[in-house]
């Protein structure tokens, strides 16, 4: 059935590809860090009015479900361009693509135009809205919300820039979708730009879940030698990606060599140029003449999550599962147990629990009782080869955890951690899909560390995104060309995660390229400023350790002053800008 995904599929999946893990740049976290400050700063703010409503699309009825929330509902109408400072794009309700290049805040002009689509708003009813992605330096796509891509060249954008965009490529491409990401290359002297395109698609017949499934499709238009200085623009491959939920994150890499996906559930290839993909198992598998695993573990500097596959007749009544302090049994009545011995090192019985998942997973959730040691095994001399480790966000060496002075002084209580701290039901994975194979190459299993938003910090690089951390929040900038250190820890926005979590109304999160500070934007007005500690120009003392205080990082608040709903949100080093319907808000942040 269109749409169903095959947990066993996955598992297999998994184990064909590397399992690899985030590493942690200790020097970037800050133990002792306290709290942010509040400051009564003021922000400076600047209005422009717009001379007509920007282009919002909402949800129809028949759209109701949670990821159409979140790719549609939450959509981020406002784009920065890398390529050129302080420099927006956005769309109108009149089909227009408007631009503001902003030199000095008290002298904001109008938006300028640079392409107006001439489309019927009104030939789909499925219209979703439109989107635009800057591909280059000179090159843009845009998505009408209707199912019609345009390839655009821009020439040099930015401030001073006169020219309209032309028109290379226009092509009806199904169902409606809006782009997620698009970048160009040349390769073999011929031009090409890669798309990552997201729909929301009804399943033909769907006895359960939600009746939708969700297809990301890559796409690559090339223009073809073969018309000289004519450079038609053609479709050259589509490959066709389904799962069961919104991606956090889908980014194609640099030339177009490899996908990346983060999302709650896994994406499986279904269609190559329209063609099926069967969805037999791995090569490596049959080569190593292995069946599906009973149970794949993983594990945190605190826990341990235990997926155990289960007869396709069992039953919760059915399960048959003994916990205690150092061993665990898990079967179903009338079978020979599928976990049964002594675990590597103390639990916490009262702390963990178990749950079953879509009648043939079993999840096991166990709580350690020394939080740091990472364990090789998970019961004492398994020698089934039927468990697989795949190691963390939290995967550190065991020797650092030891050595360290600190480990007794974790940054975070975790019980003290509030109900805001809520994490996704499931585990979070990064899947890294090669371009020519369309095989996952690696896996990182996310468990529930929260992600938090995606943000371009360099033109000549992917995207970067932010998932939390304990409290914090860690930026990544992946590496595609470091197979062993393919993702790089590469910023922290000190108690970010756990903030952010308190804020119930936000709706957009991002940060300054350099880091210089984080931002979150709630539904109405209200903007949020947290910048990183930075020196102080007089003596402060910390009462409680009796200690001169260095650093202070600042909070700011600032309130908008309109009553529509927030739209866009994007942040450049020195401005935040904030769209909603009528009005484009430029926050001077950094002089």
């Amino acid at each position: 059935m269109p749409g169903k995904l095959d947990t066993c599929h996955f598992i297999k999946v998994i184990m064909a590809a590397s399992n690899s893990s985030l590493k942690i740049n200790k020097k970037l976290l800050d133990p002792n860090f306290e709290s942010y400050r509040l400051s009564l700063d003021p922000l400076p703010t600047y209005n422009v009015e717009l001379d007509a409503a920007v282009a919002e699309v909402k949800l129809k009825d028949n759209q109701y479900t949670l990821d159409h929330m979140r790719a549609f509902g939450m959509y981020n109408y406002l784009q920065i361009d890398p390529w050129y400072d302080d420099s927006v794009y956005f769309m109108d309700c009149m089909g227009r693509v408007l631009n503001l290049s902003v030199t000095l805040d008290t002298a904001l002009g109008k938006p300028r135009e640079v392409y107006c689509m001439l489309s019927d708003q009104n030939r789909s009813e499925n219209r979703l809205c439109a989107s635009l992605s800057l591909t280059s330096a000179t090159w843009a796509a845009l998505s009408d919300g209707m199912g019609r891509l345009y390839l655009l060249h821009t020439g040099k954008r930015g401030e001073g820039a006169v020219s309209r965009w032309e028109l290379m490529f226009c092509e009806d491409m199904g169902e409606p979708f809006i782009i997620v990401h698009s970048l160009s290359h040349l390769h073999d002297a011929a031009h090409s730009v890669e798309l990552a395109l997201l729909r929301i698609q009804r399943e033909q017949s769907a006895d359960s879940g939600s009746g939708f499934f969700v297809s990301l499709e890559w796409l690559t238009i090339s223009n073809s030698k073969d018309h000289g200085e004519g450079k038609k623009y053609e479709v050259s491959r589509r490959r066709l990606l389904q799962g069961k939920c919104v991606p956090h994150y889908a980014a194609v890499e640099p030339q177009g060599l490899g996908l990346m996906v983060l999302s709650e559930k896994p994406f499986r290839l279904t269609q190559v140029d329209g063609e099926p993909v069967g969805q037999s198992a791995p090569e490596a598998m049959e080569l190593e003449q292995k069946t599906d695993p009973i149970y794949v573990w993983q594990q945190t500097a605190e826990d341990i999550t235990v997926t155990v596959h289960l007869p396709n007749e069992a039953t919760k009544e059915d399960i048959q599962f003994k916990l205690s302090m150092d061993s665990l049994s898990v079967g179903v009545q009338g079978y020979t147990p599928l976990i049964d011995g002594h675990l590597h090192a103390p639990v916490d019985p009262t702390a963990s629990t178990w749950n079953m998942k879509d009648d043939k997973i079993l999840e096991v959730f166990l709580q350690k009782k020394n939080i740091g040691p990472m364990w090789p095994e998970l019961v004492i001399r398994d020698r089934t080869e039927e468990s697989v480790v795949n190691p963390s966000l939290d995967d550190v060496n065991a020797e650092d955890l030891i050595d360290d002075p600190e480990k007794d002084k974790p940054p975070c209580n975790v019980q003290e951690l509030e109900d805001c701290d809520i994490f996704p039901e499931d585990s979070s994975s990064l899947m890294r899909f090669d371009g020519e194979t369309m095989k996952p190459t690696h896996v990182v299993n996310l468990g529930s560390h929260q992600f938090l938003f995606a943000v371009d910090v360099s033109p000549s690089e992917m995207p970067c995104f932010c998932v939390r951390h304990d409290v914090d929040a860690l930026v990544w900038q992946p590496r595609p060309t470091q197979p062993d250190n393919m993702w790089e820890h590469i910023a922290t926005f000190n108690a970010l995660g756990y903030v952010q979590a308190s804020k119930r109304d936000k709706k957009f999160a991002t940060c300054a390229p350099n880091f210089s500070y984080a931002a979150l934007g709630e539904c109405l007005r209200r903007v949020f400023i947290y910048r990183q500690p930075s020196p102080v120009d007089t003596v402060l003392f910390n009462r409680k350790q009796g200690k001169k205080v260095g650093q202070v990082a600042k909070q700011q608040v600032a309130s908008l002053d309109s009553n529509d709903t927030v739209l866009g949100f994007r942040a450049t080093n020195e401005r935040l800008f904030v769209l909603t319907s009528r009005n484009l808000f430029v926050l001077r942040v950094n002089n």
